[in-house]
């Protein structure tokens, strides 16, 4: 099953349960951020891709200058542990990281979590690749990504118990928009995947075809 196959099942026996009146407000924010041009104003191919340094779940610190000094990088942004479509998205990418890391590449994913909660997640999936803390969502916020939950959103989110105030840090407002970009060593981005949709995800098998057409690293 493609992982757009196994979100859409998930979406089809979660979202009915929902409360109508949650459903509503999760609509109505889901048009307006459509609307509102955010995934045009992100970051696309072509562009330089912003450097970061940001803590790892293990207490380290990953910078993408020392991960593109190895060859390309596949950066992945989700909103968080509490998101099942991130939890589907991030097991969809433990299941090819081989294939990411035979091609040369490096996988890391971002979220505005704190380092806990990544370091609980990361031995949830079994995560092989590195989770990255974003506080704030600077880093989100270079790449065009990071938006700002409307009130009556913010309290759905509330009332299901996510306690974004917590695992965010003391920025419980601020998510990047789901976003997958593969950046080569010159640190271009050469392929994106972003949607305001939170459902929809990068699928792997694209990410594997972007990384198959970089140019080769001389030997």
């Amino acid at each position: 099953m493609s992982l757009h196959d196994e979100l859409t099942a998930f979406l089809r026996i979660r979202y009915p349960e929902l409360p109508a009146a949650a459903r509503a407000v999760m609509e109505r924010a889901g048009r307006d951020l459509a609307a509102s041009g955010q995934a045009e104003r992100a970051l696309q191919p072509g562009d330089a891709a912003p450097r970061f340094s940001l803590p790892t779940a293990t207490g380290g610190t990953v910078a993408l200058d020392s991960l593109l000094s190895e060859g390309p990088v596949v950066l992945t942004f989700y909103r968080g542990a509490w998101c099942p479509y991130c939890n589907l998205a991030l097991r969809a990418l433990q299941q090819h990281h081989a294939e990411i890391t035979a091609r040369g590449a490096r996988l890391v994913a971002i979220s505005p979590q704190i380092p806990d909660e990544s370091l609980t997640l990361t031995e949830k999936h079994a995560l092989a690749f590195d989770v990255l803390s974003d506080l704030g969502s600077g880093t989100a916020k270079q790449y065009g990504l990071s938006f700002d939950l409307p009130d009556d959103l913010a309290a759905v989110y509330d009332s299901f118990g996510f306690d974004l105030q917590r695992v965010n840090g003391g920025h419980p407002r601020t998510l990047p928009l789901p976003a997958t970009y593969v950046i080569d060593p010159d640190a271009t981005i050469r392929w994106a995947f972003l949607d305001t949709d939170y459902t929809a995800r990068a699928e792997p098998s694209d990410i594997l075809a972007a990384l198959d057409v970089l140019p080769r690293r001389p030997e």
